[in-house]
């Protein structure tokens, strides 16, 4: 019987455009196959093992004859593209209406309260930008006034960038917070987040002490149905941020990707049952969103060798899943995120489990969602399909 769920999201690795990727501007996007296609292949024999190439649609990543998971992907239903619907939409929250953006900015009065509420005397920016390319614009007259740097993307984000020499991070995030208050209603962003910065010589470089702070979840989700039946559920990574600690019974941060896999792999010595759900956020924000196809490609190959000590970590009441939340194709136009399937890998040592199953197309992440509470006994969830039939034998 499985008692643990050890979730893993691969934040922004896409394996190909969805039916309506071109309502999203996203045609022709395939995250995993040109980023394979930059690198001239991609070295995953773990990943491999586990059924990856096998999964329906894939490009870029050879099939095994006989793969160790079952596999699948999954399209999105909800209307997004960004990390906190996809997410939301994995625990059975399906986001019919797509969260506010702001191409042009944000309107004056949201901003005036803004400076209303925070006490700042002023700010730069507010204007749809790169992250790494406004701090080296605006990075000098920053430190020269003190106003933090305002700026959105085509996601629904209110990004407030600031030097940790001029406002430190805890000053940031109290700055972050007033604004997530200020910020309901036709306003209600999906993310606040908070990106410190500092000066390297010439130049500006963002830190790893990065914070969201999103809106909050419906309570009617799989972390919250766990919560209250008295199991854990470890947040690692930016997940707690995601889900505004909706859920979630403790959590840490991380300052990158294999900081992430040292944190999953240390709930895993300590967490015995639950669920330990893990975002990976340097595919999306270091490399897809900087559009480092090569980067991308090593934090493949970087992540499936430490694939392998989860593997050797896993017990026989184990169920392991591998996802995404959206695409980033470091090719494609532009630097936002793409609109794609995601990848699905479920593993598990138990006797019951399917070897080699698969799972071809589901309708919603929210099939992962309803699986695993199917499969830890917990409330069903509002959407999604529970595949636990298809993956265990007799399952009692």
């Amino acid at each position: 019987m499985i008692q643990r769920v050890i979730w893993i999201v691969l934040d922004s690795v896409g394996m190909g455009a969805l039916p309506d990727a071109g309502d999203f501007g996203d045609a022709g996007a395939n995250t995993i196959a040109h980023t394979a296609q930059a690198c001239g292949g991609l070295e995953l024999p773990r990943l491999r093992s586990l059924g990856y190439g096998n999964i329906d649609g894939m490009q870029g990543v050879e099939p095994v004859a006989q793969p160790m998971g079952a596999y699948g992907r999954l399209q999105e239903c909800s209307k997004g593209k960004d990390t906190t619907i996809g997410h939301w939409e994995m625990i059975g929250i399906h986001t019919k209406e797509p969260f506010p953006t702001y191409p042009q900015g944000f309107p004056h009065e949201v901003m005036e309260e803004f400076l209303r509420l925070t006490g700042c005397k002023g700010y730069l920016g507010n204007c749809v930008a790169s992250g790494t390319q406004i701090i080296q614009e605006l990075g000098e007259e920053h430190e020269k006034t003190g106003f933090p740097i305002i700026y959105t993307s085509a996601d629904s984000v209110f990004q407030i960038a600031a030097s940790e020499a001029v406002i430190p991070p805890e000053e940031l995030y109290e700055i972050c917070r007033k604004a997530r208050q200020l910020l309901t209603g036709a306003h209600n962003v999906a993310r606040v987040i908070a990106r410190p910065f500092i000066r390297e010589g010439s130049t500006y470089v963002r830190t790893a002490n990065r914070r969201d702070f999103s809106r909050q979840p419906s309570g009617e989700n799989l972390l919250s149905y766990m919560k209250a039946a008295g199991m854990h559920v470890a947040a690692v990574g930016k997940i707690e941020d995601i889900f505004d600690g909706v859920g979630i019974t403790e959590a840490i941060h991380t300052k990158d990707n294999m900081d992430g896999m040292d944190q999953t792999l240390a709930y895993m010595t300590s967490i015995p049952s639950g669920l330990i759900f893990t975002n990976l956020v340097e595919f999306d924000s270091k490399w897809g969103h900087r559009r480092d196809a090569l980067g991308y490609g090593k934090g493949l190959e970087e992540f499936d060798e430490r694939l392998a000590e989860v593997l050797e970590a896993m017990g026989e009441q184990d169920l392991l899943v591998i996802t995404a939340d959206h695409g980033c194709d470091p090719t494609y136009q532009g630097t936002d995120h793409t609109r794609e399937y995601v990848p699905v890998l479920w593993y598990s040592k138990a006797k019951e489990f399917k070897a080699g199953v698969n799972l071809h197309t589901g309708d919603t992440f929210g099939d992962m969602g309803q699986t695993i509470a199917d499969l830890l006994g917990v409330r069903r969830l509002a959407i999604g399909r529970s595949r636990r039939e298809e993956l265990f034998h007799e399952y009692v």
